[in-house]
């Protein structure tokens, strides 16, 4: 904890802001003795008594008095503390879309100081936006200090802009940069960063067992579980163990005399302290030596050295490109959605498209970067490059350089932040300051140091940000973000609310999820009760271990995996496939994975009549089975269309039975222990080395969580809060999720993995979309160049939304207005996690639930099923009943940015077990034709989230 810290920068800040306005010493106006304009607004700051014609005047000095006057301007800063350290208006303005309830979001943007908001928005339940006014009061004191060297002032800025732990290089570089002209910049910095990186308040849980009374300790673990600032955590640990913060008790003596956590007992597997296992994940990703040795080394031992170190070599290395974007995932990872920016305007009302870091933070620093510029230089790590006035130079493209590298749009296929080769081409060419390039140096050279990409799809075509956004706010609250920008404490996760609230008048379209920090030196956050593969210590690459994210708030009960040879090639066709390397053969998706040649099972034609592009795609069922569709229940609790295609999938006879599995009563031959009972639990085991159950034995609870949601509906149609509350009111399980009209009466439906559901609800609480109505009678084709002669008697349901050209999902016969992604999986990766896991099995529905946190916009919801060529199918699907062509828009962007995430194997995805046993995945999405018509009149705000929450319930009811 900080708090020891946090009373020295409240000291300090009061200190600042509580010196009398002095006036500036007159007799600094002699050094501009020589330029009359300078001199005559110097002397007005002598004799003016208002403080904001002060400040209004002080700003515009310099466009009277310039830079150059070195000793004019350290004159004027060493007698203006008072004035010199305020900002340039409210600090609190860039803060203000932190804050979660609207009326504290207008009436701070009206205020003009902290006091006028304090009676709309309460400290209780607007925790971000006050920790964001703080920061931006002590950046604007401490900053103040550096005067007019703005180099210093830029990176001292840069240390309270960050949404995140300040880096290790941003310290250095205030220390580097600010040391010689303001030892006071470098002080003041260094109070703000001298205990991080951060620590959540859960971080010194073992602090309360320190305490001698056992009701103190209790109090002091629910204190630090339920409360997140400093001063909530003092005033209740006070008030609960009724002592006073004094140094000789050892509890006391514990949070404030130290920022870290004492060594393990013996007993206990010792952890490293300052690791950042997320960052860790990327290093193997690394082309040369050098950059794969400082990744590890400032992962493993952060401080040894810094990032800034490793930016020199790496950062800009063009073959490192795979390397630099893991490390973005894992910083910034990739959002939807862009809005509320006042000086990149440009950048607003774009819901669909991906950034990572659309924040007021961002947005200032944008505008700080112009100002850099303007003084004819172009910093970068290695090389400054000069150029003409850009503010006469095109500016509007200028403004769009800095907004694109500060909000870092990212795309689909690459991921990067960079601008086009062709635009930094264009803008030194005509805006770079020859005089002064060097030796050589051309806009070209220049350019394909810095930015060798030109393919639209992988860099940023400036041009799409020199206008405003298509959109406009009529029709943009289609789609919302509910966590963008994040409204959660720093130690929790924002997730969409899909699940709905106990308190229907105070239901927001977010939920705030405790989390652990892959490390000390970590700001990346996983689930509470997730499993997490992360990178060995001390191990060599490819070996890691699971961990799981406990109630401390910290990885714990950690279990080695067997090493992964990622040395180990495979020999395909003659030609050498590293291991990780994705490729095809004729219509195979393949991989390779420590030496093992991993493709789908797929029947390639050799027809009479396809080209060889067509024999490259073209699937029909596996090991040449005839399309009949006789089902059959495997063991591992899939419907197969035939016992040929379970037998080629590799099951033996006695390994399936006739039937879909979703028909048969997997209780009928089961006895449970007395006290219980047998309720069925189809699933699709995905691991084989254990069983997969269809069934559970559950005894009736005494009790059940009150604070608990997760509704399920039973057999009599009646919600129950959740599955406790259901089996202690003796009540039959229907479907999870709550009752829906539609399905109080039977219909069957076909559901894409070949099963039979009663309603449509039980189909959607199993993750399964539906394919028509009916009884399952057809197999479809894998693909769409194949014939559907079994799928003609199939009466298809009309495509969601007119002009939307759908996907089909391999097995299905119906088209779908939907994204869709084909996974090829490592099956001996499943089975790892499987044992590590006391056999539990893995199933698709576990990896389903997994993904869906991964889904940002509500109106987008994930379904899946395991393909009969055993390709994990998921899809990203539109809940609305007729979606807009922008929530299609919304969807397809989300799958490609799972997709991304996959096929780069990104921590943001594949740390979690047990998706990092993905391989590849290849992407399909819908799209609208373009019919020159208006767009639909949106919903209001309100009235979309309750209706996505509705039918989120029951996601897909819009197939009924």
């Amino acid at each position: 904890m900080r708090v020891c810290f946090q009373i020295t920068s409240f000291l300090l800040a009061l200190n600042f802001y509580c010196q009398p306005l002095r006036a500036q010493d007159p007799s600094c106006c002699q050094h501009a003795a020589q330029l009359p304009t300078c001199k005559e607004a110097c002397d007005q700051l002598a004799t003016i008594k208002s403080e904001s014609h002060l400040k209004h005047l002080l700003q515009r000095l310099p466009s009277y008095c310039p830079e150059s006057m070195n000793e004019l301007w350290m004159c004027i800063n060493s007698t203006l503390p008072g004035v010199s350290k305020k900002s340039d208006g409210w600090v609190g303005l860039g803060c203000c879309e932190l804050a979660i309830s609207s009326e504290c979001r207008r009436e701070c943007r009206q205020a003009s100081s902290k006091n006028d908001i304090t009676k709309v928005c309460k400290k209780v339940t607007e925790n971000s936006l006050y920790s964001c006014i703080t920061k931006n009061e002590m950046g604007s004191s401490c900053c103040s200090f550096a005067g007019r060297h703005t180099t210093c002032r830029e990176y001292c800025e840069a240390i309270f802009r960050t949404d995140s732990t300040p880096a290790e290089s941003q310290i250095k570089a205030v220390k580097d940069y600010c040391q010689s002209h303001s030892h006071k910049v470098v002080d003041c910095v260094n109070n703000f960063t001298m205990s991080y990186p951060p620590r959540s308040p859960i971080d010194s849980l073992y602090c309360c067992d320190r305490a001698e009374a056992t009701h103190c300790q209790v109090a002091c673990r629910r204190i630090l579980r339920t409360m997140t600032t400093e001063h909530e955590i003092m005033d209740g640990l006070i008030r609960e163990c009724g002592s006073q913060p004094l140094p000789q008790d050892p509890m006391w003596q514990c949070f404030l005399g130290s920022a870290h956590p004492p060594s393990p007992p013996e007993d206990e597997t010792p952890h490293p302290v300052k690791m950042d296992c997320a960052k860790l994940h990327c290093c193997s990703k690394a082309n040369t030596s050098l950059c794969r040795d400082m990744c590890q080394e400032i992962s493993t031992h952060w401080g040894s050295q810094t990032w800034q170190d490793f930016d020199q070599p790496c950062e800009y290395n063009p073959v490192e490109t795979e390397l630099i974007n893991c490390l973005a995932d894992v910083r910034e990872p990739c959002q939807l959605g862009c809005k509320d920016l006042t000086y990149c305007t440009n950048f607003n009302n774009r819901p669909t498209e991906l950034f990572r870091s659309c924040n007021v933070q961002s947005d200032q620093g944008a505008m700080n970067d112009i100002k850099l510029w303007s003084n004819g230089t172009i910093k970068m790590p290695f090389r400054n490059i000069p150029v003409l006035d850009i503010r006469k130079c095109l500016p509007d493209m200028w403004k769009a350089v800095a907004c694109s590298l500060q909000i870092k749009p990212c795309h689909s296929k690459s991921r990067g932040s960079v601008i086009c080769k062709s635009d930094c081409v264009d803008i030194l060419t005509q805006c770079g300051d020859r005089k002064r390039f060097h030796e050589g140096q051309t806009p070209e050279r220049i350019c394909e140091l810095l930015l060798p990409i030109d393919d639209p799809e992988r860099c940023i075509p400036l041009s799409t940000y020199l206008m405003p956004s298509p959109l406009g706010n009529a029709i943009i609250e289609e789609v919302i973000h509910p966590c963008n920008p994040n409204p959660c404490p720093s130690n929790h996760l924002c997730q969409v609310n899909r699940k709905g609230c106990l308190d229907k008048f105070n239901c927001q379209p977010y939920l705030c999820v405790p989390g652990c920090k892959l490390g000390e030196a970590s700001d990346f956050l996983v689930q509470q009760d997730s499993r997490i593969q992360v990178p060995t210590r001390a191990g060599p690459s490819g070996c890691y271990e699971v961990c799981s994210c406990g109630h401390s708030g910290r990885l714990e009960n950690c279990i080695e995996m067997p090493c992964v040879d990622t040395n180990k090639a495979c020999i395909v066709e003659g030609q050498r496939k590293n291991h990780g390397t994705s490729f095809r053969t004729d219509c195979h998706t393949c991989s390779c994975f420590a030496g093992e040649t991993i493709c789908s099972t797929r029947k390639c034609s050799a027809a009479a009549g396809f080209s060889d592009d067509d024999h490259r795609h073209f699937s029909g069922p596996p090991c040449n089975c005839p399309d009949h569709f006789i089902p059959v229940c495997a063991s591992n609790g899939r419907t197969y269309p035939s016992g040929c295609v379970a037998r080629c999938m590799g099951f033996k006879d006695n390994q399936y039975v006739f039937g879909q599995c979703h028909l048969s009563n997997p209780c009928a031959n089961k006895t449970c222990p007395r006290n219980q009972r047998c309720i069925p639990r189809h699933r699709v085991c995905l691991s084989n080395s254990s069983d997969c159950p269809q069934h559970k034995c559950v005894g009736r609870p005494a009790g059940c969580d009150r604070n608990s949601l997760e509704p399920v509906c039973d057999a009599d149609g009646l919600t129950h809060p959740s599955l406790c509350h259901l089996q202690q009111a003796g009540k039959t399980l229907a479907y999870t999720g709550q009752c829906q009209e539609a399905c109080r009466k039977p219909q069957k439906v076909c559901g894409h993995n070949g099963e039979t559901y009663n309603t449509v609800c039980e189909a959607f609480s199993d993750r399964v979309a539906v394919d028509y109505e009916g009884s399952c009678r057809a197999v479809g084709s894998l693909s769409d160049m194949a014939p559907e002669p079994a799928c003609s008697s199939v009466s298809c349901p009309p495509v969601s939304t007119p002009g939307c050209r759908p996907i089909t999902p391999p097995g299905a016969c119906c088209p779908i207005c939907a994204s869709m992604l084909q996974i090829l999986w490592s099956k001996k990766q499943m089975n790892t996690f499987s044992k590590l896991n006391k056999n539990q099995p893995v199933t698709i529905h576990n990896i389903l639930q997994i993904l869906r946190l991964h889904v940002s916009v509500p109106q987008c919801d994930v379904f899946g099923y395991l393909s009969i060529d055993h390709q994990l199918v998921v899809l990203i699907v539109p809940v609305d009943h007729q979606p807009t062509p922008l929530q299609i828009e919304a969807c397809s962007k989300e799958a490609e940015k799972i997709d991304s995430l996959i096929n780069y194997a990104s921590p943001t995805l594949v740390s979690h077990v047990p998706l990092s046993a993905f391989l590849t995945s290849d992407i399909k999405t819908s799209s609208i034709q373009s019919s020159g018509g208006s767009l639909p009149s949106p919903l209001p705000p309100g009235l979309c989230f309750l209706l996505a929450l509705l039918i989120s319930a029951v996601p897909g009811l819009h197939q009924l």
